[in-house]
């Protein structure tokens, strides 16, 4: 089982990739990790938002395994406390998938057809956050459950 972070574009903050890259690190002593990043679109600038979002699609079907387990981190998505969300990663481990792929959508989110091939969706906070920040942030969260699973003192109830 391998767990797969696809990011939408590259960091263009340093101080983001380097705490992000901290973190999916410290992953990979519990699990086979990779992080794929899905190359920045060129030429966007006379596309609308929904042309950017099915160009954005295209790409990452391509990245998708037939029996992935994809889950889209988006806002409407259901939301879990971090014992929530370490209980709910083990649940989606012990189905037993060669890998479960977590997405990180671009500024305008996800084109339909990508909600309709994911199997849920994840909300990290009711707040919105700029798809550059909120890899640093799943990336602690991510790491932040398997310390809870491995009943490792990172958490603090």
């Amino acid at each position: 089982m391998k767990i797969v972070v696809l990011n939408n574009g590259k960091t263009k903050n340093s101080a983001v990739e380097i705490l992000t890259n901290e973190y999916y690190q410290r992953i990979r002593k519990y699990v086979p990790f990779e992080e794929k990043i899905i190359p920045d679109l060129k030429h966007t600038r006379n596309l609308t938002e929904q042309q950017v979002k099915e160009a954005e699609a295209e790409k990452m079907h391509k990245e998708f395994q037939p029996d992935d387990i994809i889950i889209l981190l988006d806002e409407k998505g259901k939301s879990h406390t971090s014992m929530g969300f370490a209980r709910y990663l083990q649940g989606l481990m012990n189905r037993g998938p060669k890998r479960i792929v977590f997405v990180i959508g671009g500024p305008y989110g996800f084109a339909e057809e990508v909600y309709q091939r994911a199997n849920t969706k994840l909300s990290i906070s009711s707040m919105t956050f700029s798809h550059q920040i909120i890899r640093a942030i799943f990336a602690e969260q991510l790491y932040r459950a398997f310390t809870i699973l491995n009943n490792e003192p990172y958490h603090h109830q």
